[in-house]
């Protein structure tokens, strides 16, 4: 800034007023601008990433008002003279110490240390800044570290020892206590005023209150920050909740292995598809089992929730059913220990379920179903949904009874299980028609791992908004 004693320079020109006015008008439209995206930014206190963008609105509203403030000090400046300003001022009535600092003109004042005679001159706004009434005397730049906060003290003694030995400008801040117990920060720009002999006389600066912008910027960080670490936090369960799922859901490609014996009698393929509008994992599971009693065990579901609740809540209930599988449990009866054990849970959820047994001797599929989509049944070219016995969803109510039902099995026939997912739209309504559509190709496929990459193929888009599990099981001929 120019030393007011530099008289042998050329005083620069002022700006003209209509430039002014322009830049002023271009501000505030701009103002205008980001505080209709504020007041449009809606604030959901759970959601970080939104609370952000807010903040950084607050920050460039404040920042474009101290903009439009200056501008409009240096428009006055133009058409008012420094007579008139003291005139004004003179007449005006002295701000008391508690006087609000909503204005720029009250964020904002100058001082200037005299060397050479210790006179200290303090504009009015200055004493408005540090809480002071006018008449209590300015603080000589001895007694300035005195109301700085401590660990704020070496920097201003710092900034003013390089002004005044070195010539250096000042430009920093610092943190000052108010007589009644609050804090402003303050920045400092400032510099020495020289004599004829090139000493320095005085120092000159300007000091602003920044705290409201401090406080802004404070915000914004802050929120960033928590985005930064809920992100991170997102992250490593959406890892966790993959290798879980991963660790349940093993993918089969071809005959189901059934130690000691022939076979199961079932050409089986299953796959996961992870939803096309999130990247959280969700409660879905599939599972193919041979049993003891040379039977197979077919299951498909899916849990409400998503992430590492979900997914351990479905290795729990899947941990369970293969249990009562292989003890011998009917498929109704597994239906109702599991609804039992969702009660019993201390995370309750909702669920749907469908628990398949297969006997490769007789072609027979028993099976039920807890609010779960029906298997279904492919064969000559045709597909149709089998026929529910009666099961309401796992966790709805206590003390109900699951029917179950059977169905004979031929050579040739696809069998798919799948969780609602897969054939869901976009108004969360479900179409089977989807599945049922592929029933002509179904009937050109080998085999069961083809039948599956037909329907991801067909239905395994982005769009989809939810994950989804799908099972094919193909008797063997």
């Amino acid at each position: 800034m120019p030393s007011h004693l530099s008289a042998d320079r050329p005083a620069p020109q002022p700006p003209e007023r209509e430039a002014v006015d322009a830049l002023i008008n271009r501000a505030r439209l701009l103002r205008g601008d980001v505080d209709a995206v504020r007041r449009d930014t809606s604030v959901i206190d759970d959601d970080p990433r939104l609370r952000w963008q807010r903040a950084l609105c607050e920050l460039a509203v404040h920042q474009l008002d101290d903009l439009g403030e200056h501008l409009g000090q240096l428009r006055d400046g133009i058409t008012h003279d420094a007579a008139a300003g003291s005139a004004e001022r003179a007449a005006a009535p002295e701000p008391s110490a508690g006087a609000p600092t909503g204005s720029l003109l009250s964020r904002v004042g100058s001082a200037e240390w005299n060397l050479l005679t210790d006179e200290v001159s303090w504009s009015d706004e200055l004493y408005q800044i540090f809480g002071k009434a006018p008449g209590t005397g300015a603080l000589s730049l001895d007694e300035l570290p005195s109301v700085l906060l401590r660990e704020d003290q070496a920097l201003l003694t710092s900034m003013v020892t390089d002004c005044l030995v070195d010539g250096r400008p000042i430009d920093g801040e610092f943190r000052i206590l108010l007589p009644d117990g609050g804090m402003r920060t303050l920045h400092m720009m400032g510099e020495p005023v020289l004599d004829a002999d090139g000493c320095t006389a005085s120092m000159w600066a300007v000091l602003r209150d920044v705290s409201r912008l401090r406080r802004s910027q404070h915000t914004v960080g802050r929120t960033r920050d928590t985005l930064r670490h809920q992100e991170q936090v997102a992250r490593t369960e959406h890892r966790m909740a993959v290798e879980l799922q991963e660790a349940v859901l093993p993918p089969w490609h071809g005959s189901l292995p059934m130690p000691g014996r022939s076979g199961s009698g079932l050409d089986i393929a299953a796959h996961y598809l992870p939803s096309g509008s999130s990247g959280l994992i969700g409660g879905d599971w599939y599972d193919a089992l041979p049993l003891p009693d040379g039977k197979t065990l077919l299951t498909a579901g899916d849990l409400t929730g998503h992430g590492i609740p979900a997914t351990s809540a479905m290795a729990m209930l899947l941990g369970a059913l293969r249990g009562m599988a292989v003890a011998g449990v009917e498929p109704g009866a597994v239906m109702g220990h599991l609804n039992r054990l969702i009660e019993c849970s201390a995370q309750p959820a909702l669920g749907s379920a469908v628990c398949c047994r297969f006997d490769p001797t007789t072609g027979t599929l028993t099976w039920a179903q807890a609010g779960h989509p029906a298997p279904l049944l492919f064969r000559n070219g045709v597909g149709r949904p089998l026929p529910s016995p009666d099961g309401v969803l796992l966790g709805a109510a206590s003390g109900v009874t699951y029917e179950q039902d059977q169905v004979v099995l031929l050579p040739g026939d696809v069998l798919v299980l799948h969780t609602d997912g897969l054939t869901r739209r976009s108004d969360w309504s479900t179409d089977p028609d989807l599945l049922l559509g592929l029933a002509p190709r179904f009937t050109q496929a080998r085999t069961s791992q083809d039948c599956v990459r037909t329907m991801v193929e067909a239905l395994g888009s982005a769009e989809r908004i939810d994950d989804a599990c799908v099972l094919v099981a193909r008797v063997e001929t």
